[in-house]
């Protein structure tokens, strides 16, 4: 499964990118996080609680940011798994300030297997992007509050 998005934020690319690096704010972001602990530079285990449709579960992943060019872009990886199933996916964020405004642009790729699979693609993409939507929507509010 593939999604792109893009999300403005009315701040310069160095406050939102330091707020992309907060692992304060990710966690505070992350729909159905429990937790999101350092296990090494820019590498994270997390505890994420996740429903499609009736089926829920909690996934343990690990995360890992690489290839990071600060206040221009970094690679995501994160794998995952549960009693409902497994996940990984891959993403390349970009910004791109301009006129005191950041675009950030999330190019992914993910998969799924088991239980949470079943589920459809159809139903699987439209919850990826409702995630996605809602972390985003809570990181512009945590760069407009200063955090």
């Amino acid at each position: 499964m593939d999604i792109s998005a893009t999300y403005v934020f009315n701040a310069p690319a160095e406050k939102v990118w330091n707020t992309l690096m907060d692992p304060q704010a990710l966690a505070a972001c992350v729909p159905g996080c429990q937790s999101l602990e350092p296990t090494g530079d820019n590498q994270y285990q997390a505890v994420v609680n996740v429903g499609m449709g009736p089926i829920r579960g909690n996934f343990t992943a690990k995360v890992a940011i690489t290839e990071t060019q600060p206040y221009n872009s970094y690679h995501l990886s994160l794998s995952g798994t549960s009693n409902i199933g497994f996940g990984s996916g891959e993403s390349r964020v970009t910004l791109e300030e301009q006129d005191g405004k950041t675009t950030v642009r999330v190019d992914s790729q993910a998969q799924a297997g088991g239980t949470v699979a079943r589920v459809g693609q159809r139903m699987m993409e439209n919850a990826a992007r409702t995630l996605l939507d809602r972390f985003f929507s809570c990181l512009q509010e945590k760069v407009n509050q200063g955090a």
